[in-house]
């Protein structure tokens, strides 16, 4: 995915330019740093500085600028949650209760963390956990999850569905109706999960 980065601070842009990354040099709080970075047709944002206000700036500029932006902001305190989701953010993340909970539940249940790990790695090949959009024209749009064809077939396992509301189904059963817009979270082969993808793409593929 195609990603630009927003620095303000020389070394860490030096840095940058030595990698060959896509960048800017300014601040992320200011309108003309982010229109710079193309913040008016970008699909997300994430505002991940080490300061919560400044966070809490990024959003709110980067809202203003692009209503429609997918913003996933990191908290750092506690109470900032609250803070970046009123300024407009669509995900807040804590790395360090994400980090607490992933060390408890290594401690309390090892095998389903490797698991998620294995599954959700990046240089698995074998079985990955992704998740597959439901455009309207999809063939599978409307139908039932049996009836799809999706688990005969292609012998993908629907893990849960995220419907338009963003309420989440776990484990759905065969007569679970996919709805246009709808995403399913599958756990399959990546050829099999490449397949669904271009059938829940519709007209798009």
């Amino acid at each position: 995915m195609p990603f630009v980065v927003v620095e303000k601070d020389p070394q860490l842009v030096e840095r940058l330019a030595r990698g060959d990354y896509m960048y800017v040099e300014g601040d992320a709080t200011d309108d003309e740093a982010l229109q710079a970075a193309g913040i008016e047709r970008a699909k997300g944002l994430i505002a991940a500085v080490t300061s919560d206000t400044d966070n809490v700036y990024i959003t709110l500029t980067a809202r203003g600028l692009n209503p429609k932006l997918f913003i996933l902001a990191r908290a750092n305190e506690e109470g900032s949650e609250k803070k970046l989701m009123r300024a407009g953010a669509s995900k807040v993340i804590s790395p360090y209760t994400i980090g607490a909970s992933r060390m408890a539940q290594a401690i309390l249940r090892p095998s389903v963390v490797d698991f998620i790990e294995i599954a959700t790695a990046s240089e698995n090949l074998e079985l990955q956990i992704e998740e597959v959009s439901i455009h309207p024209s999809s063939e599978v749009a409307g139908k039932s999850l049996v009836d799809s064809g999706i688990k005969q077939s292609m012998g993908i396992i629907i893990v849960g569905i995220k419907l338009t509301d963003n309420e989440m189904t776990f484990n759905p059963p065969p007569y679970t109706i996919i709805e246009p817009n709808s995403v399913l979270i599958t756990h399959g082969e990546r050829p099999a999960i490449d397949k669904l993808e271009k059938i829940a793409g519709g007209l798009q593929q």
